[in-house]
C-alpha cells in the first residue's frame, strides 16, 4: 500500500496538524497500513520492529478517536521497558499538543507511585507502563480499565523474553472483551500467537519488512577513541567531510546543548533538539535545517523521531545507542530519497561489543573510519585562516588598525611580525593550528578481535603503570625490586622526551603522603589521556602535591578530563603551576 500523505488517511485534523509540525511528510509503510485498520476499529497483529514508525502507527488513529467526555482512562499501552513507555508517552503528548486537556501519563516500577496516583485522578485519557507497575495499580484499584476503548502490546516478543508474559495475561483477562486491541512484535513465537489467538481474536496481519535491510545505500564507519577525545575527532570530521547536513545524536538532553554550543564557537551553525526544549522552538529548529539556514543539529533519539530531511547527508553517532533498532533509525535519516548517504559511529573500547552487535543485526560490516593527520589538518586550517585574512583584508578598512600595531610595536619594542603571531596564537585556541600530538588515530582494528586487543591493551597498560622510571636511564629498564639494604630515593621521573618537544609544567594535587610513586602519575596520565610516555615530561613528588611536564598544546576538553582522574581514590585535579 502506497500512501504519500497523511491527509489520506482520516486522521483528525488537530492530529494532522500537530505531526505536521513536528515535520512528518509522508506515512511509513507500517503506518500506511495500520492507520485505516484502527481508524476502521478492527484488531490488529503487526510484525514490525523498531525505528519502522509502529508508535505513530498505533498512536494517531487512537487519538483521533477520543472521547471527550469519558474521564477515565481509555487507551492502555503495555511496553516492556520503561525507557519505551517514557518514549511512547512523549510521542501521544506531541501529536495531541492541539486537543485540549489531553493527559498521557507513563506508569513504570522505581518511580513515585504517589505521582502516578495523582495523575490517575486527573482525567488521563492514555495510561502507557510496563506490565508489573500496571498489575500494581490494578490491585490498589487506583487503575480502572472497564472503560478502556483500545489497548496495545507493544514489542510483545521481548515482554516474552523479559519474563513479564504472565502479567500482560493477567492485565489482559481485565480489560473489556469488546475493546479493541492491538499486539505488535519483531517476532512470533508460539507464546505470543496463543495469546494473539486467545486475546485478539480475529484481526487484520500487518507486516512489515525489517528496516535493517534499508541501509545498504549508507555508508557506515567507525572509530574508536576515548570519551574525552570525541570533540576533537568530531571537529575533525567536520573538516574533512563534505556534508549537506548533519544530524549528530547523543544520549542526554544536556549532551546536546552542550556540543552545539561548543560547536558554534568553532565557527559552525548548529543547534540543539531535544525534548525539553518547547515545541515551537524545535520546530523553528527542523525548518531551519531543512532551509539550509542551519548545518548541524545535535538531538535525541525522541526528539528526532519523525525528523525527514533530505539534506542531511551525515549522521553522526556521537553516543553509541544501546538498542540496535535505534541505530538503525538514527542512520535512516540519510540516504533518503534515493540519495548516498554516511554514518559514523564514534566507538571508546568498551563500547565495542556494542559495535559487533550492531553489525550482527544489519548484517553490514563496518569500515574503520581514517581521520586525518596532525599535519593535515594543520594544512587545512592553515588555508582556511589564510582565506579568511585575505577576504577581509579586501572588504574591510585596516587604517586605524594599522596604526593600532604601530603603535604597540613602538611602545613595547614588538614588531608587526610578533604582533601577528601573538594574535594567531590568541585567536587559534579552540581549533589550534598546530594540534596536539595526542594519536586519535588509535589502530582500528576490526570489532571480531576486541577481546583479543583488550587483553593486549591491559597487559600493556599494568606495564607502563608498574614500571620505575629512572631519568639516568636511557630507556626504561625493567621492574625492580629495592633490597632491604637499597636506601630509598626521592621519587623522580622523567620521560624520555625529544628536545625538540617544548613542555610546560603542571601541579597535580597529589604527593608522597598519598603514597604514589612516579610510575603511578605516568601510568594514569598515560593510560588516561592516551599519551605515549615518552611525550610526558619530568615528574616530581611533594609531600602533598607533585608536578609533571606535558607538551605544550594539551586541548582544554582533555586537561578538564585529567582533573578528575583519580589515583588512590583521589583527584589529580590538574593545573598550569605559575
Amino acid at each position: 500500500m502506497t500512501v504519500s500523505k497523511f491527509s489520506s488517511l482520516g486522521i483528525k485534523p488537530a492530529i494532522l496538524k500537530a505531526i505536521q509540525n513536528l515535520g512528518y511528510e509522508a506515512p511509513t509503510p507500517i503506518q500506511a497500513m495500520c492507520i485505516p485498520v484502527l481508524l476502521s476499529g478492527k484488531n490488529l497483529l503487526g510484525t514490525a520492529q523498531t525505528g519502522t514508525g509502529k508508535t505513530a502507527a498505533f498512536a494517531l488513529p487512537m487519538l483521533s478517536q477520543l472521547d471527550d467526555k469519558q474521564k477515565t482512562p481509555q487507551i492502555l499501552v503495555l511496553t516492556p521497558t520503561r525507557e519505551l513507555a517514557i518514549q511512547v508517552a512523549e510521542a501521544f503528548q506531541s501529536y495531541a499538543r492541539n486537543i485540549r486537556g489531553f493527559h498521557v501519563l507513563p506508569i513504570y516500577g522505581g518511580a513515585d507511585i504517589s505521582v502516578q496516583l495523582r495523575g490517575l485522578k486527573r482525567n488521563t485519557q492514555v495510561v502507557v507502563g510496563t506490565p508489573g507497575r500496571i498489575l500494581d495499580h490494578l490491585r490498589r484499584r487506583s487503575l480502572n480499565l472497564r472503560q478502556i476503548k483500545t489497548l496495545v502490546l507493544d514489542e510483545a516478543d521481548e515482554m516474552l523474553r523479559m519474563g513479564f508474559i504472565d502479567d500482560v495475561e493477567k492485565i489482559l483477562s481485565q480489560t473489556p472483551i469488546d475493546c479493541q486491541r492491538a499486539l505488535f512484535s519483531a517476532t512470533m513465537p508460539a507464546r505470543i500467537r496463543n495469546i494473539a489467538d486467545t486475546y485478539i481474536g480475529d484481526a487484520q496481519h500487518v507486516s512489515i519488512t525489517a528496516k535493517t535491510e534499508t541501509v545498504e545505500q549508507i555508508k557506515q564507519s567507525y572509530l574508536i577513541l576515548k570519551s574525552h577525545q570525541k570533540l576533537d575527532a568530531l571537529t575533525r570530521i567536520l573538516e574533512v567531510e563534505l556534508f549537506d547536513g548533519m544530524l549528530i545524536f547523543v544520549r542526554t538532553k544536556s549532551s546536546t546543548l552542550e556540543i552545539a554550543e561548543k560547536l558554534e564557537a568553532r565557527g559552525y551553525t548548529s543547534a540543539a533538539l531535544n525534548g525539553d526544549l518547547s515545541q515551537s522552538v524545535r520546530e523553528r529548529t527542523v525548518k531551519k535545517l531543512k532551509q539550509g539556514l542551519l548545518d548541524i543539529v545535535v538531538a535525541t533519539d525522541v526528539a528526532a523521531r519523525g525528523l525527514d530531511v533530505n539534506r542531511i547527508s551525515h549522521v553522526i553517532n556521537y553516543d553509541v545507542p544501546y538498542d540496535n533498532e535505534s541505530y538503525v533509525h538514527r542512520i535512516g535519516r540519510t540516504g533518503r530519497a534515493g540519495r548516498e548517504g554516511s554514518a559514523i559511529i564514534l566507538v571508546t573500547q568498551k563500547e565495542t561489543r556494542l559495535l559487533r552487535s550492531i553489525e550482527k543485526s544489519t548484517r553490514q560490516k563496518i569500515l574503520p573510519f581514517k581521520l586525518p593527520s596532525n599535519s593535515e589538518v594543520s594544512d587545512l586550517r592553515i588555508q582556511q585562516i589564510t582565506k579568511q585574512l585575505v577576504n577581509t583584508s579586501r572588504s574591510l578598512e585596516l587604517k586605524k588598525f594599522r596604526a593600532l600595531v604601530d603603535s604597540i610595536s613602538v611602545q613595547n619594542g614588538m614588531d608587526a611580525a610578533e604582533i601577528a603571531a601573538i594574535l594567531l596564537y590568541e585567536g587559534q585556541k579552540d581549533r589550534p593550528i598546530f594540534p596536539t600530538k595526542i594519536d586519535f588515530d588509535l589502530k582500528q582494528k576490526d570489532p571480531s578481535v576486541t577481546k583479543k586487543s583488550k587483553q593486549q591493551n591491559k597487559s600493556t597498560s599494568a606495564s607502563v603503570a608498574s614500571r620505575p622510571i629512572d631519568s639516568s636511564k636511557s630507556q626504561h629498564p625493567s621492574k625492580q625490586k629495592l633490597t632491604k639494604n637499597q636506601p630509598k630515593k626521592k621519587p623522580l621521573a622523567t620521560s624520555r622526551v625529544s628536545s625538540d618537544i617544548q613542555m610546560l609544567t603542571y601541579r597535580i594535587e597529589i604527593g608522597h603522603n598519598d603514597g604514589i610513586t612516579a610510575a603511578n602519575i605516568v601510568g594514569a596520565i598515560a593510560s588516561e589521556a592516551d599519551i605515549a610516555s615518552r611525550y610526558i615530561g619530568q615528574v616530581k613528588l611533594q609531600k602533598t602535591f607533585s608536578t609533571v611536564q606535558l607538551p605544550i598544546g594539551m586541548p582544554r576538553q582533555l586537561l578538564t578530563h585529567l582533573r578528575k582522574v583519580k589515583i588512590r581514590q583521589k583527584e589529580l585535579k590538574i593545573s598550569l603551576l605559575n
